[in-house]
């Protein structure tokens, strides 16, 4: 992590998001890392959760069947999820100078919800109710085949030996997945703020360096 790009992102709100099996997850942890390394102070938020009430309502959403449950319901369940972490979370960092970096975000929703049918430019005038001003200075989709991606989220479960089985979205059906990855990849003409697309096909060391590279390039 140069100087440069530390200094560049001090303050700074950045949402990792993407297909189930995408690997954002394992990209934010590196990044978190090299910052940290580099001598920034980085807050990791995950969404929904990271509170309290936050995490309440992760257990709802991703330990149902949300088959049962209504696209809107979803949707404000994972908006109110939001509303908390902004309070808590992520504008006290913020206003602190420190570098926030977020596991999803409104992005999600856009694509998972968008995904069930209901209207994006709707999804985001209700993340603008439940987080204000506090978007993210960027969003970064990690782009992936949904069979690729439920392959990989399969193989996790696997490696991780405890039992652990898909969760609520990673159950839902392949056609499901395809329109997600369609949604998150039309994201940057109809997101309120940057997006940026990064292929995440390949090692993890290879996708670090087109997140890297797509940091570098970002207007922030």
């Amino acid at each position: 992590m140069d100087i440069e790009l530390r200094d560049k992102l001090r303050g700074k709100f950045i949402v990792f998001d993407g297909p189930d099996g995408c690997g954002k997850t394992t990209q934010l942890a590196r990044l978190a890392e090299a910052l940290s390394t580099s001598g920034a102070t980085v807050v990791r938020a995950r969404d929904p959760g990271g509170t309290k009430v936050g995490d309440r309502i992760r257990a709802i959403l991703l330990g149902d069947d949300l088959d049962h449950m209504d696209p809107r319901c979803e949707t404000l369940l994972f908006m109110a999820s939001r509303a908390q972490l902004v309070t808590e979370v992520i504008a006290p960092a913020l206003r602190a100078g420190q570098t926030v970096l977020c596991d999803r975000f409104i992005s999600s929703t856009c694509a998972y919800q968008g995904a069930l049918g209901l209207d994006v430019d709707r999804v985001i005038r209700l993340g603008t109710e439940a987080v204000g001003e506090t978007w993210p200075d960027l969003t970064c989709v990690l782009d992936l085949s949904a069979e690729a991606g439920l392959r990989r989220a399969r193989h996790r479960a696997e490696r991780a030996n405890d039992g652990s089985t898909a969760d609520a979205m990673e159950a839902r059906p392949l056609d499901f997945h395809r329109r997600v990855q369609e949604l998150f990849c039309g994201l940057p003409g109809v997101y309120p703020k940057p997006v940026v697309v990064v292929e995440a096909d390949g090692s993890i060391d290879e996708v670090f360096m087109r997140v890297i590279e797509a940091l570098r390039h970002a207007d922030l």
